[in-house]
């Protein structure tokens, strides 16, 4: 996968967009892309009219909430359904494991992606997500036969508070299929950490 530059400099809050950013250095961060359809752009520009009165933080919670229900409901190409390219999006997560930043969890869903990540000294948030979302979406295009964009433009992101919280949220990313409805046991979802956890543990074995 080609790699960008990269800036060491923690920036903190930031904005882009729709969406709050934290980038905070070498701190853990949970992420979620989504596909270009998977929400309608007038539900996201309807719901942050009516957040504008809350502060940052809990703007950020509410919004990713509903965003997370909405996803659940599988609208829109949903072309991480193809085991092709779900594998493109699983093994670009799994590729700079160890080098850019340690990888804790993912989950690659029919429509989106989440996943929990540590980055390594002099690796931002914002060139680790970039090199992601360029490879992935250039990589699907080329396999579904296809031009123009892949994911949102915006991803979502979220710092981890503490080990609770982090233990939280990997439950959270490994059960999403469960809670979608697509199995009934996290492990049984090909492509997680979950399921990757127990293929390493049964061939070690």
């Amino acid at each position: 996968m080609k790699d960008i530059e990269n800036n060491s400099t923690p920036v903190g809050w930031y904005g882009r967009g729709y969406l709050p950013h934290f980038d905070g250095g070498s701190i853990t961060q949970f992420f979620t892309f989504r596909l270009f359809d998977s929400l309608p752009q007038s539900i996201l520009d309807s719901w942050r009219e009516q957040l504008e009165h809350c502060g940052q933080h809990e703007m950020e919670v509410v919004l990713q909430r509903r965003i997370e229900k909405y996803l659940d409901q599988n609208y829109g190409s949903c072309f991480l359904r193809d085991v092709r390219v779900a594998q493109i999006v699983q093994d670009s997560l799994i590729h700079f494991d160890h080098k850019r930043y340690n990888l804790h969890a993912w989950v690659v869903m029919p429509n989106h992606i989440h996943f929990l990540i540590t980055p390594f000294e002099g690796n931002s948030l914002e060139s680790i997500a970039h090199s992601i979302r360029s490879f992935t979406a250039h990589e699907a295009n080329k396999l579904l036969n296809r031009r123009g964009q892949f994911w949102m433009h915006e991803p979502f992101d979220r710092y981890i508070r503490d080990a609770d919280h982090f233990e939280t949220v990997v439950a959270y990313i490994e059960n999403n299929p469960v809670k979608a409805r697509l199995c009934k046991n996290a492990n049984e979802w090909k492509f997680s950490s979950a399921y990757w956890r127990i293929q390493m543990i049964e061939e070690e074995s």
